[in-house]
């Protein structure tokens, strides 16, 4: 595993700097504008070409060396994080830009997550996809630990520009990991020859290979479902802590801070688990308590510290919930066909979260908030759980997303087919070995 974990070391770091630029950018998006819809765009802008391109992406990586896609992508996403310190030097930036620079980041990523995941199942042996998986979603979580703490004590140092600065300057360690390392393309396989084709036909084989398999389909449509109403709860969490808080940026970095150390800790479980033997109990399962710590807690909550244990366990439950569906992904699907499988599998759970945040900003600034403030029916219903006063409404969306989140747990049992994902799919390598499809 030295091999990955160089280009895990890279990652980490260019993470950190990413996550203080995130941050730095999204108070100074609020304090410009007070919008919450403002923040949601940025959401929008980043995922919807992720969903746009994916089919492309994938047979592109496919049919490319996967390193040199990771090393395009982390080159787009750090020159979008140039264009907006330059137009900041100028002193020129608005928050639109903000949405050109998100949609350029947003293309460049749609790339590295297929080609990331599939190099991971080539570097590695498959006793250790859980673990990896759990050790990639520990860079994130730890890069928010300090992100949130180094970005909040440095703004009123270096400003905006230098936290930019650093972000430029991290993108580097990525690069330079890839540039070092060896990632084996994999061998072709008969599903490979299967979705063989011009670049048009490869790019709709991951739609055909997913819905040929009852089981992976119904696996995605829980995370279709749960994402849409996560999103619609998450997108406002840091516009509600925010707005109750009278815009307070320290206890807005302690619920990010809080929410990456339980991702440490949650990613380091992982890591050194692999996850539950049963994998989909950690996909279900998580999804459901995550719906009750992670939004429903931070909903009801209505002071820092409430808010600060929601983050913190909804962010503990992420890795095993991503790493226990990541490492089911990996075994069942060929190696050789992950970057198509892989990039429809994201477009098939995010494909409506694009309209989630298109709807979130606007239903919290323009019904939930003043109704909360008004003592319309929202206010009736809610204020005994959530309060009164700024951000109330935003708690009252965030509160009603945790409980659809639990329901898409709980509904994911109720069908063999994603209950039972493992047994009903072999593996790829007995199905390469036996000539199954």
């Amino acid at each position: 595993m030295r091999a990955f974990m160089l280009v895990w070391v890279g990652q980490a770091i260019s993470l950190l700097g990413t996550g203080m630029s995130n941050f730095a950018l999204t108070i100074w998006a609020y304090e410009v504008s007070g919008k919450a819809t403002a923040l949601a765009l940025v959401g929008f802008f980043f995922v919807t070409p992720m969903l746009l391109i994916s089919p492309i992406a994938g047979a592109l990586v496919d049919r490319s060396n996967r390193k040199m896609m990771m090393m395009v992508s982390d080159l787009g996403a750090g020159l979008a994080t140039v264009v907006i310190f330059l137009l900041h030097s100028a002193g020129v930036l608005r928050v639109w830009h903000l949405y050109v620079a998100a949609l350029i980041a947003g293309t460049t990523q749609t790339f590295q997550w297929p080609a990331y995941s599939a190099a991971i199942t080539m570097m590695i042996p498959k006793e250790h996809y859980g673990r990896a998986s759990g050790l990639t979603q520990l860079a994130d979580s730890a890069s928010g630990i300090f992100a949130p703490i180094l970005a909040g004590a440095l703004l009123g140092i270096i400003g905006l520009r230098g936290i930019l600065l650093i972000d430029i300057t991290t993108f580097l360690f990525a690069i330079g990991a890839l540039l070092v390392i060896y990632v084996p393309q994999p061998e072709r396989t008969a599903e490979d020859k299967a979705g063989e084709g011009n670049l048009w036909q490869e790019s709709l084989f991951g739609f055909r290979y997913i819905f040929e398999r009852p089981s992976l389909l119904g696996l995605q449509l829980v995370f279709l479902f749960g994402n849409l109403f996560a999103t619609l709860g998450f997108t406002v969490i840091a516009p509600m802590i925010l707005a109750r808080t009278g815009n307070d940026e320290i206890s807005l970095a302690t619920v990010q801070s809080a929410g990456a150390i339980g991702g440490v800790v949650g990613a380091l479980l992982m890591s050194a688990w692999g996850g539950p033997r049963k994998r989909v109990h950690g996909v279900l399962m998580g999804w459901m308590l995550a719906g009750i710590f992670g939004l429903g807690l931070m909903g009801a909550g209505r002071a820092l510290p409430a808010w600060a244990a929601a983050s913190f366990l909804e962010a503990f439950i992420v890795p095993i919930l991503n790493g226990s569906n990541q490492a089911i992904w990996q075994a069942k699907v060929a190696p050789d066909v992950q970057g198509r499988v892989f990039s429809i599998r994201r477009v098939i759970a995010w494909l409506v979260n694009p309209l989630a945040t298109l709807i979130a900003g606007p239903l919290a600034d323009v019904v939930m908030e003043p109704s909360m403030q008004s003592g319309g029916w929202v206010y009736r219903l809610f204020h005994t759980l959530v309060g009164s006063g700024p951000g109330a409404g935003m708690s009252v969306m965030v509160l009603l997303s945790g409980l659809f989140v639990v329901c898409v747990g709980l509904a994911g049992y109720a069908f063999r087919v994603v209950r039972d994902v493992e047994t009903l799919l072999p593996d790829h390598a007995v199905a390469a070995a036996t000539g199954m499809e």
